[in-house]
């Protein structure tokens, strides 16, 4: 396989350009990024429905990577359950190296083929379970063994790719290849892979909890009420829904604990 993501930049010399070059050519990189996804679509539907059946089964959506994959899984899991009021153990991310590696780099924690598959098992995984692998380049070690046991047991896999005909897309079910092509620093997969990346993410979490029924209209209705911001969102929610005043729509918020509840006990 050909890595672009590994492939000279298009640009050079970059110590020589100003401060507006530089944010003007990383831009015009970032347009790339939406028409690369907007070619996996039909693949990443596949995914969404595929996740949506088996959570509906009592499932839950799993992300395993390493560095900066394995950390945007760690926050698109971690914003699940404020955002749409699951548990945290509905959608899990799992780093290489462990929670300690979300904010310093575990030396050598991504080439070890068979870690994915015990932190997968510390949690009890099952075959109702979807497991999705997100590595820019494709080849980390950690997360090819962990699809690879997954697909041994009969788990649903999918990955998040930034390279073409990549080792971990031929072991998985379903998978999302995005290309970006070259980044702006040659190799920093942190830039237009990793906004690929999250991309996806958001697509996946948000399209399978609308179909799990976690989005009323285009209202969080089962969102945390874990802030001050949240709490007056929720009031103005439940004002714009049920017509009625800020202190009645206060009430129902204080008595019934979310705004779905409130709306149906109205």
């Amino acid at each position: 396989m050909t890595k672009s993501t590994e492939a000279s930049s298009k640009y050079d010399h970059l110590e020589e350009m100003s401060v507006n070059q530089l944010l003007t050519n990383i831009n015009k990189e970032d347009r790339i990024v939406p028409y690369a996804i907007e070619q996996q679509i039909e693949q990443i539907e596949k995914v969404v429905k595929e996740t949506a059946e088996r959570m509906h089964r009592g499932g839950r959506l799993f992300y395993i990577g390493a560095g900066t994959s394995g950390r945007l899984g760690v926050v698109d899991a971690s914003e699940c359950p404020p955002t749409f009021g699951v548990s945290h153990n509905t959608v899990i991310g799992i780093i290489a190296g462990g929670d300690s590696a979300i904010r310093m780099a575990v030396e050598f924690a991504e080439d070890d083929t068979e870690q994915a598959w015990k932190d997968l098992q510390a949690h009890s995984i099952t075959d109702l379970d979807v497991v999705i692998g997100i590595a820019a380049s494709g080849t980390t070690p950690y997360v090819i063994g962990g699809v690879k046991k997954c697909k041994e047991n009969d788990i649903f896999t999918s990955c998040i790719v930034c390279n073409d005909d990549s080792p971990l897309a031929a072991e998985v079910d379903t998978p999302i290849e995005v290309i970006v092509g070259p980044e702006f620093v040659t190799g920093s997969t942190r830039m237009k892979a990793g906004t690929a990346q999250k991309l996806v993410l958001n697509m996946i979490s948000t399209a399978v909890m609308i179909q799990l029924g976690k989005v009323k209209g285009n209202k969080m209705v089962d969102m945390q009420l874990s802030n001050n911001k949240l709490v007056k969102r929720g009031i103005q929610m439940l004002m714009g829904e049920l017509s009625i005043s800020y202190e009645e729509a206060k009430e129902l918020l204080d008595k019934y604990g979310n705004v779905r509840n409130a709306i149906n006990n109205f």
